[in-house]
């Protein structure tokens, strides 16, 4: 398997693109492709594999083979998260999906909302899985992980003024528009810095922002891919988005952002 770009050049008649990074994934991925496709005919999916050493991205190849709706991008190595999910979001605008979703591949997402993500997105620009929205809803996490997360929420909507719950989730779904309006070659950030410069990107342009409340279970196979420097990388893009904040407003009111 080449690791160049492995694109479909079939045109799709789905609107829906579940975009899902894969890391060293081989022992989810296949329940996680099969549960996501399950849920509405209009739906594919896009695997950005970065050159798992456990042989995700052939076992995704091999599953195209017999899914159509299955879509591989390989990857030279393990160029992060952040970047994973921009080749993803470039991939669905060039291809003319209209609903663009981020997705983890640990099953700590859970495919069974995607309903529920579509019905929301219609009232909505940007829709948030939110962990936070009604009380805590996080199974399986130790206590100083939840804790990290959510408190970096708390830390995150104090410095910028960012009124969304769950500013670090990664279960979401874009209008194309949203995405369109984002110069997708500006953001160097990555994991929970990531997350949080999209959604405040969106938020600044003035997009309809919902979150709609999830239950997150931890992964039960493979590894987490937190770090010390995800953490701090999150910890100073704060303070940035917050400068640049003093010479901006957001262009529509909070009141903009709402829960379920």
């Amino acid at each position: 398997m080449t690791t160049e770009a492995m694109n479909q050049t079939k045109k799709t008649n789905s609107n829906v693109l579940v975009v899902i990074p894969t890391y060293n994934e081989r022992e989810n991925i296949t329940e996680v492709i099969n549960r996501v496709l399950a849920q509405t005919p209009n739906l594919d999916i896009l695997v950005v594999d970065d050159n798992s050493p456990d042989k995700t991205g052939d076992l995704i190849d091999e599953l195209r083979r017999t899914e159509p709706r299955l879509n591989l991008l390989c990857r030279s190595g393990k160029l992060g998260l952040g970047t994973a999910y921009i080749t993803g979001f470039k991939y669905a605008l060039e291809k003319g999906y209209d609903y663009i979703f981020e997705m983890d591949a640990d099953l700590s997402h859970d495919p069974d909302e995607i309903p529920n993500f579509l019905n929301a997105v219609k009232d909505a620009d940007l829709v948030i899985g939110s962990r936070y929205i009604n009380g805590v809803n996080v199974v399986n996490w130790p206590l100083q992980r939840l804790m990290l997360s959510y408190c970096a929420s708390v830390y995150t909507r104090v410095v910028t003024g960012l009124p969304i719950k769950d500013v670090t989730g990664g279960f979401k779904c874009f209008r194309r528009s949203v995405l369109e309006s984002i110069n997708l070659n500006s953001i160097r950030s990555g994991g929970y810095a990531f997350q949080i410069e999209l959604n405040w990107k969106a938020w600044m342009a003035g997009f309809r922002i919902r979150e709609i409340p999830i239950i997150f279970v931890d992964r039960t196979v493979g590894q987490s891919k937190m770090s010390n420097d995800i953490v701090w990388e999150a910890i100073l893009l704060v303070w940035k988005l917050s400068i640049k904040g003093l010479f901006r407003r957001p262009k529509r009111s909070s009141n903009d952002i709402t829960g379920k």
